[in-house]
């Protein structure tokens, strides 16, 4: 079966899985300076698409709501109008809309088009290293499962390869993962918030086979790492052959051709 993931900006990318309309992370803004507690995150580029250019979904994955880059105004906006939202626990206290909260390792179901149904399951992240959970707040990841459809794996703000792993073990095979990189960075934390273009392709050994499709990697000042870093990383680890690069406003198909699929 096809898969369809068109990257419109940052974390945001539209996937069209089983017959369902699915974004992630909306960010909507235009350009400009975002507060995130005591700091300012800039954005320097809008989305490809507007929210009334992506039109209906039928499901929104949050990540969390705590960070501007993950959910700026827009996309505020965006999720208190979708259907459903599947977020943290947290977030579904704090933000307006049809959202529910989940915690790692724990699934709901959405109904297809078909009849059949689909499986969206939490999954830890970790938002930089190791002992940041209290200062971060919570994140999670999702895994997208379904009777004859391709396991799909959309990593949220995660730094930990051992966390990458927890999920190939638990849930996989992985056949297509959107991993978040960008490594994410700012004045106050002398660490990395989200993968290094070098975790991003010892993350996608891990993950098998499995087809890469790398967001959240600009379009924020503070993502120390671009597309042309994740390139590099892919070529020097040898996986060139599985990354699919996309910028904002393109597109790919992924279809049985491509690893597990």
């Amino acid at each position: 079966m096809t898969v369809r993931v068109e990257l419109i900006g940052g974390p945001t990318a539209l996937i069209e899985l089983g017959g369902l309309r699915i974004l992630t992370d909306p960010t909507f803004d235009p350009p400009g300076d975002h507060a995130s507690g005591q700091r300012v995150l800039v954005k320097t580029t809008g989305p490809s698409r507007s929210p009334e250019e992506v039109g209906p979904v039928d499901l929104v994955l949050l990540s969390h709501d705590q960070h501007p880059d993950n959910l700026d105004d827009r996309g505020r906006a965006f999720v208190r109008d979708a259907p459903l939202t599947v977020s943290t626990t947290a977030a579904a206290e704090r933000v307006e809309g049809e959202v529910r909260g989940l915690g790692p390792w724990t699934h709901l179901t959405v109904p297809r088009p078909d009849g059949s149904e689909l499986r969206v399951h939490a999954v830890p992240a970790q938002h930089g290293p190791d002992g940041m959970e209290a200062s971060s707040g919570p994140v999670l990841g999702f895994v997208l499962a379904g009777d004859g459809l391709p396991t799909v794996y959309v990593s949220g703000d995660n730094a930990s390869l051992r966390v990458v792993e927890e999920v190939a073990e638990n849930l996989g095979p992985i056949d297509i993962a959107l991993l978040f990189a960008g490594a994410a960075r700012t004045a106050r934390l002398d660490a990395f918030l989200t993968l290094t273009a070098d975790k991003a392709a010892r993350a996608a050994a891990l993950l098998g086979d499995a087809v890469i499709v790398p967001v959240h990697s600009e379009g924020w000042a503070h993502f120390t790492q671009g597309q042309d870093e994740v390139r590099a990383a892919f070529a020097a680890h040898g996986l060139t052959d599985r990354l699919r690069m996309l910028r904002p406003g393109e597109s790919a198909e992924l279809d049985e051709s491509e690893g597990h699929l």
